[in-house]
């Protein structure tokens, strides 16, 4: 059975950017999703750029290709279970890092990304990308 995947922010700008070929990669019943996090980060990216209206029109077509996953109370719980592993461990990781994770370990999917860090989060699933 394939694996579906959560994309990191490094994954969705690489694919934004035509740096990344999933062509091969995947098997074609394998989902890709983004979470809230990212989409935020991307945004974040886009209204910071020289070129606001193409790169924000951008991510809203990655958000429609990529089902953008819900933040629910699950989320949360996850989130929280997560910032105090790493807090008791003394290895934090970015907040939206954290947020990703949940998402991913909500909805049992793989992180693709580029990040070592994310190897750090107990039974979160990780492909280097």
């Amino acid at each position: 059975m394939p694996s579906d995947y959560l994309l990191d922010s490094n994954i969705a700008i690489a694919l934004l950017n035509g740096h990344l070929d999933l062509v091969g990669r995947l098997d074609p019943e394998t989902q890709l999703y983004v979470c809230p996090a990212v989409v935020a980060e991307l945004l974040y990216g886009a209204l910071k750029s020289a070129k606001v209206e193409p790169n924000t029109r951008r991510v809203q077509d990655l958000a429609r290709i990529f089902p953008v996953l819900p933040c629910t109370y699950e989320t949360a719980r996850q989130f929280a279970a997560i910032q105090d592993r790493l807090r008791r461990k003394g290895r934090p990781i970015p907040i939206n890092d954290q947020w990703i994770a949940a998402a991913a370990l909500e909805h049992r999917l793989v992180v693709a990304t580029r990040d070592g860090h994310f190897g750090g989060i107990e039974g979160l699933p990780v492909e280097s990308w």
